[in-house]
């Protein structure tokens, strides 16, 4: 897990992003149970949460003074 900040978007990269590898994540998050495992379940919740309402989210920040 020694990852320099150069490596970083190459080692993002590499991660799967297919429904199989985030459930692969989740199961992971869900064995581990210690905090570590709740926050990563925790945080790709939120991202997909996001990622589902962008359009919505966009839409809005444009017409703020609609």
């Amino acid at each position: 897990m020694d990852v320099k900040l150069g490596e970083l978007p190459t080692w993002i990269l590499m991660w799967d992003f297919t429904p199989k590898g985030m459930a692969g994540v989740l199961q992971k998050g869900y064995y581990w149970g210690n905090i570590a495992g709740i926050s990563m379940v925790l945080a790709i919740y939120m991202l997909f949460n996001y990622c589902l309402s962008y359009k919505e989210l966009k839409h809005e920040r444009l017409c703020k003074y609609c």
